[in-house]
């Protein structure tokens, strides 16, 4: 008999890094890649990005994102093909909007992920259906409105046939999103089509598809694993040995976790298990939810296909300090949410207080810790991203 200690020690052997020394094709093309993970506005969100509005005076229909996004601009809009995941249906400018468990959210973050950056974002989640189909669809004619590609969901028949394929500094790059459907609102039969769900061969299907119509890359975002775990789960696992051993899938992004997970090479393909938050703020911050991992990979052409790799900015959402009605906010404390740079603050701390700094220091080594459980930092090369600044 094959107890379970021997079957998840199977896949974690079958999980090795091949090593290789790949050969840089003369003349070869190279792009960079930045990838995040969950955007889930939450209503104390959408309150921040009123008050934002009240000062900037700009945003629309009285809200704007930017100054809480606007600390990881410099690293996101440094990508050659910058990757988010839109977690949730977007409703009307002026609402209404909701949070969890069934996400109305303003559509108003999507002109902002725009202008941090973003090129086109993921949109199969577990949420995707919360609203229905009419959501689905507003959400995919914001996008569209503000300039953002997208994949995962679709608004008819036709449009779930089509690969998201963008030209990547001279690369046909194609994104696929797969994800878990909700127990809560399942797509309906009839409307399947409307969702791209998680499952081996429906992504070796996709792959095929994407490469039939002149895909080089192909970059596979997926929503799965166990909410609040920093370790994948051995669901994960299998999919990832299968993912890395029956497609040619060349970078597998996870998500939904709410927390970072590893950064591992399976069988020589990357694969972020999760991310974590990318901005986000829920009703019971747990401290782990607040931090996240922009991943950053560079693809070189080779004389045998492409050559990843990896490297990681540590990202942090700050939360203001809960206090009565009336009561002063201690001096020193953060007033509102932002999402920040970990490594620019702890190299640019200002006059930020020790304290404060100790919880970016938090961040980052737990964060380097979460990413790195699974060996990536031995011959995978798994290295904390430093950028030259403007």
């Amino acid at each position: 008999m094959v107890t379970a200690a021997a079957a998840i020690g199977a896949v974690t052997v079958a999980c090795t890094s091949a090593a290789s020394t790949p050969q840089v094709k003369p003349g070869g093309r190279s792009f960079t890649v930045a990838a995040t993970g969950d955007v889930l506005i939450h209503p104390e969100l959408v309150d921040q990005a009123a008050q934002d509005a009240k000062k900037t005076g700009e945003g629309e229909a009285g809200l704007d994102f930017g100054p809480m996004l606007a600390g990881v601009k410099p690293v996101i809009s440094k990508a050659d093909l910058a990757i988010c995941h839109m977690e949730t249906p977007v409703g009307k400018p002026q609402g209404p909007f909701q949070g969890y468990p069934d996400f109305l959210v303003p559509p108003q973050i999507l002109n902002t992920l725009k202008g941090v950056g973003y090129d086109t974002c993921s949109t199969a989640s577990n949420h995707t259906y919360d609203h229905g189909l009419g959501a689905v669809r507003r959400t995919l004619n914001a996008m569209d409105k503000v300039g953002l590609g997208h994949t995962g969901s679709a608004r008819t028949p036709e449009e779930a046939e089509k690969v998201n394929i963008r030209d990547v500094k001279g690369v046909k790059v194609a994104h696929l999103s797969f994800s878990w459907e909700s127990f809560v609102h399942p797509t309906p039969e009839k409307q399947k089509w409307a969702f791209n769900k998680l499952g081996t061969d429906a992504i070796k299907e996709a792959e095929a598809k994407a490469r039939k119509k002149g895909a080089e890359v192909v970059i596979l975002s997926v929503h799965w694993g166990a909410e609040h775990h920093n370790e994948p789960g051995v669901g994960q696992l299998r999919i990832a040995e299968r993912l890395t051993t029956e497609t040619g899938v060349d970078l597998v992004i996870g998500h939904h976790a709410h927390v970072v997970q590893p950064i591992q090479k399976v069988n020589g393909t990357w694969v972020a298990y999760g991310l974590g938050n990318h901005v986000a703020r829920h009703s019971s911050p747990s401290g782990l939810t607040e931090e996240g991992a922009i991943g950053w990979f560079e693809f070189r052409e080779t004389t045998d296909g492409w050559d990843v790799s990896a490297r990681y900015a540590t990202t942090l959402v700050e939360i203001p300090a809960e206090v009565e009605t009336g009561e002063k906010v201690p001096d020193g404390a953060v007033t509102d949410h932002r999402v920040r740079d970990v490594r620019r603050v702890l190299e640019e701390p200002g006059d930020l207080s020790q304290e404060r700094l100790a919880r970016y220091r938090l961040a980052a080594d737990r964060t380097r810790g979460f990413l790195y459980n699974r060996g990536a930092p031995g011959g995978d090369g798994l290295k904390e991203l430093v950028l030259e600044r403007d």
